[in-house]
């Protein structure tokens, strides 16, 4: 679930710390790295990526920074739940046994996770697995048959979508696998995780290796090194308190 990188329209919650062009920018990484984590599962699991986009009229900027594997589709609603299941449907109708949504701002979520959702839906009989996140939303949904209920009546946005859509199985009757925690990097707490993970070789889960994400790294290098980035996110005050 993608959108495309625009100053003050693109990952707004990440300003302050960032400018709006920073956060911009950090947002192209991310989708970047999502596109290559996908493309890196794809090797170890029948794994098609796609990336389900807008706003409406945005196609260039996807062309022009994501592989020519990546397939694009252009879902762009007032309701997210809207967007999310239009993405679903797509995917169905390209003929594909299962579909999952996934977000775009977790750029170094272990490329295992995808793999095992993969495995997990190519088991036989209807079920759905979920990925939840830190900030009680959810990263990534997989499900094998289009059940519109599943993004019905969620509070998105809010720390109440991964209870709400356990809910929502529990009344399907649906078997729901639920995949290790992970996080969104959509504040500057998580930049500072992100920091620390990229570069402090300190995971989230010790018993998953993070996805590499090389263009987010890289942009968190450069604006370490020509911008007083470190400062904004406290890291310096961070480094002064374990010297002392």
């Amino acid at each position: 679930m993608a959108k495309a990188s625009s100053p003050g329209r693109t990952k707004t919650r990440l300003v302050p710390p960032l400018s709006p062009s920073e956060a911009a920018a950090f947002n192209t990484a991310f989708l970047q790295d999502v596109a290559a984590n996908l493309l890196a599962a794809g090797q170890h699991a029948p794994i098609d990526g796609y990336m389900a986009y807008g706003p409406p009229g945005s196609e260039g900027f996807f062309l022009d920074h994501m592989p020519r594997d990546i397939g694009l589709i252009e879902t762009w609603f007032p309701d997210f739940g809207d967007c999310l299941f239009r993405a679903i449907t797509e995917l169905f109708a390209a003929g594909h046994a299962a579909a999952v949504v996934l977000n775009s701002d977790s750029p170094t979520l272990p490329t295992e996770l995808l793999v095992a959702t993969a495995e997990i839906l190519l088991r036989p009989g209807d079920r759905a697995v979920l990925g939840p996140s830190t900030d009680g939303g959810y990263y990534l949904l997989g499900i094998k048959q289009a059940h519109r209920r599943l993004f019905e009546d969620i509070d998105w946005s809010t720390d109440r979508v991964a209870r709400q859509t356990r809910a929502r199985a529990v009344e399907l009757g649906l078997e729901l696998h639920e995949l290790p925690t992970w996080y969104d990097v959509d504040d500057s707490n998580a930049l500072r995780r992100l920091h620390e993970e990229l570069f402090g070789d300190r995971s989230l889960d010790a018993a998953l290796t993070p996805h590499g994400a090389p263009r987010t790294a890289a942009l968190l290098r450069h604006l370490m090194a020509t911008s007083d980035l470190q400062t904004r996110l406290g890291l310096l005050r961070r480094l002064d308190r374990l010297a002392s």
